[in-house]
């Protein structure tokens, strides 16, 4: 829910993966990204998911930061919790150039700022 002011109440799912039941989600408020941005965002999740298990959703919080949620089943043994975290840092080094430009698409057009130049 966007408020009077152009925040975001609430947190805007981009994608998630799950392990589970080996599917992949965009939202559709999102369709309008360049197809080698979904594709990238697509691998990017699935491999995490492949990887370390349990289900991983990319999220922007309501000032348009771009957040990485990973959680599993509770009895999932299989779930690597260390390497979960580690996946993620390795994945916010090697694709920043990608997440900040979401982050940048987001507040420009969700959230209605101007772009710095």
């Amino acid at each position: 829910m966007c408020r009077e002011d152009g925040v975001y109440e609430d947190e805007i799912v981009l994608c998630a993966s799950s392990a589970y039941v080996k599917k992949y989600y965009l939202n559709e408020e999102f369709e309008a990204l360049p197809d080698s941005v979904k594709d990238e965002l697509k691998a990017m999740c699935v491999l995490y998911t492949e990887d370390v298990g349990g289900v991983l959703t990319l999220l922007f919080d309501g000032s348009g930061n771009l957040q990485f949620r990973a959680s599993a089943d509770d009895g999932d043994l299989l779930y690597d919790e260390i390497g979960s975290v580690l996946k993620i840092k390795q994945l916010q080094q090697t694709r920043r150039d990608l997440l900040e430009s979401l982050e940048l698409y987001f507040k420009v057009f969700f959230l209605g700022e101007e772009a710095e130049v």
